[in-house]
């Protein structure tokens, strides 16, 4: 009776033993074949980006993360619809998709990438600065995370680039709010906007406009202190530059007739010279 017991708890153990590798090959064969669809997928998902059928890239690439999400190809194919869309101009579906790239995939290899192709995304999605400042400020914000967390590489120096486009443009914009306050002669909010571009479009080629801008209120506001602060910085930095001219002309009135008298004597100091050849 000792030995039949014996005998069926081994069988159990048998079977129980057999039940699990079953299982194992089972998953394992699913595993294989969903893999392999993956792999279809993603194929036809650049087959169809190469012929510029991009709806249906998207399409492959999504299905192709959502056949084996566990698969280091499910990050690759999340990055590739993201690229699709961006590449037919989707930008908003693009913009979704890196955001769920990033956030999902946090510590993958390409998210030096994922970051520049969403400042890509916002940055070409500029219709109109003048009116819808949105984008140009995103585009700003991830271009400055590629060239602060990804410097080292390629990304960062097209982004640096793009940068100062953007400064440019901002900074045009400033300049332009400032000049209308000027026009009709609301000091302060020109100032504030003159500072603005000193202080964070130092770069840019607005910076000498501004500071001769600054010379010129500040000398009709009676501060002569203040605009002769700002005349020096502008000379020691821009001396050569029109906009110093410009306020030097500001505290000294005769400047133009002096120039003239100058300019004259030398072209008729230039004539005789002429003359004497002959």
């Amino acid at each position: 009776m000792e030995i039949i017991k014996k005998l069926i708890i081994c069988s159990l153990i048998i079977l129980s033993s057999c039940s699990d590798n079953e299982k194992k090959i089972s998953t394992a064969v699913e595993g294989d074949s969903l893999e392999m669809q993956m792999i279809q997928a993603y194929n036809e998902g650049v087959i169809a980006l190469e012929k510029g059928d991009i709806l249906f890239a998207t399409k492959k690439f999504n299905e192709a993360e959502l056949l084996f999400p566990q698969s280091p190809w499910a990050a690759k194919s999340s990055l590739m619809a993201a690229y699709a869309y961006w590449l037919q101009g989707y930008y908003s579906d693009s913009i979704n998709e890196l955001e769920r790239f990033i956030k999902l995939y946090s510590n993958h290899q390409n998210l030096d990438y994922a970051h520049y192709l969403l400042a890509m995304c916002y940055y070409d999605s500029i219709v109109d600065e003048k009116k819808d400042l949105n984008p140009l400020i995103k585009a700003k914000a991830y271009f400055k995370i590629v060239t602060k967390d990804f410097s080292k590489t390629d990304y960062a120096l097209d982004a640096k680039y793009k940068l100062e486009m953007i400064n440019d443009i901002l900074a045009g914009k400033e300049m332009y709010i400032a000049r209308h306050y000027i026009k009709k002669q609301k000091w302060v909010a020109a100032i504030n906007r003159l500072k603005n571009i000193i202080n964070n479009y130092g770069t840019t080629v607005y910076v000498e406009e501004a500071l001769h801008r600054l010379v010129e209120i500040h000398y009709i506001l009676g501060m002569e202190f203040e605009a002769k602060k700002y005349a020096n910085v502008l000379g020691y930095n821009y001396k050569s530059s029109q906009w110093y001219k410009e306020s030097y002309r500001v505290f000294n009135k005769d400047y133009n007739i002096v120039n003239k008298i100058e300019n004259k004597t030398k072209r008729k100091k230039l004539t005789d010279k002429i003359k004497s050849f002959f």
